[in-house]
């Protein structure tokens, strides 16, 4: 999709981590320890995977092979390899989407020492039958990233709508807040509140994806339910509250955002000309690595993405992973064996720990991390603080059950037209609804 080929290059590739795929077939010579296959999906990653799976190799005697799939073609080395009679045994799986295509091939890992120490057990890619088939190797969130320093020169303003951030809690207080900041650029010394809506094909993701992860969940939430074959959208209006606040008070004319891609949005904010932005943790390298970034590293913070909904005072980051580790369910008892052990060493033991955090820099999903246990990035750790926070709820990531990326391409190009002026509202809601209910089969 094309937030994967946004992030690759990020440290936030934390999903990738799902790529630690691993094992070869006990039918070629391993020993009774079994050995490991492991699929990097993540060609950023690589060395550090080969480093790992070495040290790995010589502390347990057991061999564990690292392969990479180059950048956008895992899929079809998944699909070529899994065939083979030496294959993976670690492999990654693309949500619920991808559990469909995969679920054949992925063993039950229910009862795991790493399932049993999901943070959130919520987190797990679960089949039908309720059991695990794939868990995932980070978490990644994202949400409205702002500058403190532009607010906190706002906030000392005569007739600042508010205080302090701790007053925006709600959509109506961000609008408040936004419009008045709005009104007042010149004197804050920017170009707009928030920076470009990017909309330009393929520079889309943000809205048709992350954005849309809102309203899908807050209607599965009602439904007490995790996937729809058919959407009323009831809280499309909640989406175009917030879209129409970045379009309106923005860097750039409504009527631009369609030419303007995400590296222009994070280049304005790491340049102080805009105040917020939405993205994820893993824009901290595209802002610090910006020439001219003004943003200091203990001045960029998190919003939630607050859109009108009942009680979302609660409301916390959205946070999920889209990636998750499946252990091959044809491969030899062995090597499942290995491959579960490598796991647990890398996640739960005290020298995998160091690695996840310090080398692969993932925010790891298990109970043995503290909020404190994060890689040392300031977004990451505005993650770690929203999800230890026991007085919000997380946004789940939902967007893993959307139909497709022709889908999502679609609806993002209604969004562009939307803020184009040439299409309305309500022809958004209709190629929402009606592209869904064609995809999901309603």
């Amino acid at each position: 999709m094309k937030m994967k080929k946004f992030l690759a290059g990020t440290i936030v590739a934390a999903f990738a981590l799902t790529g630690l795929a691993a094992c070869s077939g006990g039918s070629n010579g391993a020993s009774d320890k079994g050995s490991v296959y492991f699929l990097n999906w993540k060609p950023e990653q690589e060395k550090q995977f080969k480093e790992i799976a070495a040290e790995y190799t010589k502390a347990k005697g057991v061999q564990v092979k690292v392969v990479t799939a180059a950048s956008g073609t895992y899929e079809q080395t998944l699909k070529s390899e899994i065939s083979k009679s030496d294959a993976p045994t670690l492999f990654q799986i693309n949500g619920p989407v991808g559990l469909k295509s995969w679920q054949k091939y992925a063993a039950d890992l229910s009862g795991t020492d790493f399932a049993k120490a999901l943070k959130d057990p919520n987190l797990a890619l679960k089949g039908e039958d309720g059991k695990i088939y794939g868990v995932p190797a980070a978490v990644e969130g994202y949400g409205i990233i702002y500058n403190q320093a532009i607010f906190d020169k706002y906030f000392a303003m005569p007739g600042a709508k508010a205080k302090s951030m701790a007053e925006v809690n709600n959509f109506a207080k961000l609008k408040a807040v936004a419009d008045d900041m709005q009104a007042k650029k010149a004197e804050l010394g920017i170009d707009g509140v928030f920076a470009s809506t990017s909309l330009a094909t393929g520079e889309d993701w943000r809205w048709q994806t992350h954005l849309a992860d809102l309203p899908v969940f807050y209607e599965y939430r009602d439904a007490k339910v995790t996937d729809e074959k058919q959407l009323t959208l009831k809280y499309a209006n909640n989406f175009k509250n917030i879209f129409d606040l970045y379009l309106k008070d923005s860097t750039v004319a409504p009527t631009l955002a369609p030419s303007k891609t995400v590296t222009d949005s994070m280049a304005e904010f790491a340049l102080g000309k805009a105040a917020m932005v939405q993205n994820g943790n893993w824009a901290w390298s595209q802002i610090k690595d910006v020439q001219g970034n003004v943003v200091k590293e203990d001045q960029i913070k998190y919003l939630p993405i607050y859109t009108g909904v009942n009680g979302e005072e609660k409301q916390g980051l959205n946070v999920g992973t889209e990636a998750f580790m499946a252990v091959n369910a044809k491969a030899s008892e062995a090597n499942q064996k290995a491959t579960i052990d490598f796991i647990n060493w890398l996640y739960l033991s005290d020298e995998g720990k160091k690695h996840v955090i310090n080398d692969l820099g993932f925010i790891a999903p298990f109970t043995n991390y503290s909020a404190t246990d994060v890689p040392n990035d300031p977004l990451a750790k505005e993650i770690a603080k929203y999800t230890a926070d026991k007085d919000k709820y997380v946004v789940s990531w939902v967007f893993t059950t959307f139909p497709s990326q022709k889908f999502k391409e679609d609806l993002g190009q209604a969004l562009a037209q939307y803020a184009s002026g040439k299409q309305s509202w309500d022809d958004v809601v209709k190629i929402w609804k009606d592209g869904w209910a064609a995809e999901k089969g309603a």
